[in-house]
């Protein structure tokens, strides 16, 4: 992408306020495990092809993409423009992306002492430099900015000096135009993770931004993107319909996890309280502190969407896909072995075949959907439906899809 492009002139999906359906997707942060979205994605995208025809692809369909951290890098990959105004990349290129870039990103360290040496790189600093991830997204992105996605979307990070939440957010830019930040601090910033990449500092226009990880603020960013989206409706932004205090039925949502590890406790209460701060933040080569927090965030998430999308009677609008059972170095964010890669390609592949499953609001355990039949075969209702919806909105848009 070079920095000639201008901003898009039209949005490829026209307005919910034509449609039936406000349809958002959602990506968790996770380092190298983004491998694992990137191989739903692909299926569900080819879903839409068969449909469509295979010039379509994900942004066509969805009103927002939301991601943090490796998912806010595949939700730009997703919806940043190229020369032609069409995704810079297919749902089908993102996992040979991760194979080909995430030994450079995180560069493995081999030999008799890599355990010492990687613990004294995290004691005095992140233990990658963040430079090559910088360049790459750099050289791909240009000056584009966040103001021309090509459909909207929302991605969270922290600024650690003003101690808040920042949400990168299409709909923010008209209201505020320092917003409108290039997508490539965008990517870098969500992805800052403390201990492995460095905190990263930008300017746009009168604001500064001193940003890091996005999963500080939310790992599953569904809910900031619900979130978003019901401010324009408050709002009353006429491109999205009234909706109601019990108005979740208008909701479709894909939420994509990246993979946690196997429930095997590592660490208890005794261990816990002997810990200082290298404790918490190094320990059995694990961050505790970081661990505790993004997986907190994300679970919390899971269970009030399950409990809404129930309590409205809107479960058949929500699909969440999630591994729970990696294991070994597939549960790590940054051991980037060809192996290991080649492993989460395969665990992926192996989600789409698992039971659709839904946490019980009563017991919070995860347990598989009566009648949910596989994720692949649900992946292929809701491709239906996103593609009928499609089809809804543009017989209903007399302007054509085009948005001045």
């Amino acid at each position: 992408m070079t920095s000639e492009i201008k901003a898009s002139s039209h949005i490829t999906l026209p307005p919910p306020c034509s449609g039936n359906l406000i349809t958002i997707l959602s990506i968790d942060g996770g380092g190298i495990r983004g491998i694992i979205p990137g191989v739903i994605l692909q299926y569900l995208e080819s879903q839409l092809q068969e449909l469509d025809g295979q010039e379509v692809r994900l942004a066509d369909y969805f009103d927002v993409v939301s991601g943090t951290s490796t998912g806010g890098l595949v939700t730009i990959m997703l919806t940043a423009p190229n020369e032609n105004n069409r995704p810079m990349y297919a749902a089908k290129d993102i996992v040979q992306f991760y194979l080909d870039n995430s030994p450079k990103i995180f560069p493995q360290v081999g030999g008799p002492f890599a355990g010492f040496i990687k613990l004294l790189k995290t004691l005095v600093g992140p233990k990658y430099n963040g430079k090559y991830l910088k360049n790459l997204v750099t050289s791909l992105l240009g000056t584009t900015k966040l103001s021309q996605t090509l459909t909207n979307v929302v991605i969270p990070t922290f600024d650690i000096k003003n101690m808040q939440p920042v949400i990168f957010s299409s709909f923010q830019v008209a209201r505020e135009p320092s917003m409108d930040a290039q997508l490539s601090d965008i990517c870098v910033g969500t992805s800052a993770a403390p201990t492995y990449l460095p905190a990263h500092q930008f300017q746009n226009g009168d604001r500064e931004f001193n940003l890091i990880d996005g999963g500080i603020t939310a790992n599953n960013p569904s809910l900031v993107a619900i979130g978003e989206v019901a401010r324009q409706v408050l709002k009353r932004d006429p491109n999205f319909p009234a909706i109601g205090p019990l108005g979740y039925g208008q909701y479709l949502l894909i939420s994509i996890g990246t993979g946690t590890e196997k429930q095997q406790p590592l660490f208890d209460a005794k261990m816990a309280a002997k810990w200082g701060v290298l404790g918490w933040l190094v320990n059995q080569s694990s961050a505790p502190l970081i661990d505790a927090f993004t997986q907190a965030s994300a679970d919390l998430v899971v269970m009030y969407n399950n409990t809404v999308f129930e309590a409205f009677e809107s479960v058949d609008n929500y699909l969440h896909i999630q591994d729970d059972g990696l294991t070994g170095d597939l549960a790590s964010v940054d051991v980037a072995t060809k192996e290991n890669l080649e492993g989460l390609v395969k665990a992926g592949e192996g989600l789409l075949d698992n039971l659709v499953s839904r946490v019980n609001t009563s017991t919070g355990i995860v347990e598989p959907v009566p009648n949910g039949g596989t994720n692949r075969e649900a992946l292929k209702r809701f491709a239906k439906r996103l593609s009928d919806e499609r089809k809804v909105r543009e017989a209903n848009y007399i302007n054509g899809g085009v948005l001045e």
